[in-house]
């Protein structure tokens, strides 16, 4: 089983965003939101419009914990983000397949990801990559191990810091 990674380097961030960006709104969307709120794909695919519409924090319970995960959004977000809302109903999905209007699966999300990585020239690129680059990052800018642990709600900190890729 491959062990998937972090995306370390900001540059290769922004290449896999402008791919992925240049394919579809909806994939760079995903990914963008992904990396920045350390949400569980599960957690991401379940927003609706109406929970990020005219939003500065973002609220979801989380699926896995029930416990409540809030992240702000950047002005910058807010701003792609309502352009691409625009012609949707708050009750739709903020990620929908574009045949059942239902959120995009699970493994549609890794092969979009996986595609756009091959030709930023990644691999060791999975669904938990958003997760873990949100993770690292944020480790990387606050040194701070136990909130990121609270964060994931992870056991303990050499958990987070394996999960994250750092080998202290």
């Amino acid at each position: 089983m491959q062990v998937v990674q972090p995306i370390r380097d900001q540059e290769k961030i922004e290449q896999l965003q402008e791919v992925l960006k240049e394919q579809s709104i909806r994939d760079w969307l995903l990914f963008t939101i992904g990396i920045n709120s350390g949400l569980h794909l599960s957690d991401l695919l379940s927003l609706k419009v109406k929970d990020v519409m005219d939003r500065n924090v973002v609220s979801v319970r989380e699926e896995k914990t029930g416990k409540l995960k809030t992240f702000q959004l950047s002005s910058q977000l807010k701003a792609y983000i309502k352009e691409y809302i625009q012609y949707m109903d708050e009750d739709n999905y903020l990620f929908p397949s574009q045949r059942t209007g239902n959120p995009i699966k699970r493994i549609r999300v890794y092969r979009i990801l996986n595609q756009a990585a091959k030709q930023v020239g990644l691999t060791d690129i999975g669904t938990h990559t958003l997760r873990k680059t949100y993770g690292y990052h944020y480790y990387l800018k606050t040194k701070n191990v136990s909130v990121l642990r609270d964060l994931f709600n992870q056991s303990a900190p050499s958990v987070t810091l394996k999960y994250i890729g750092v080998n202290k």
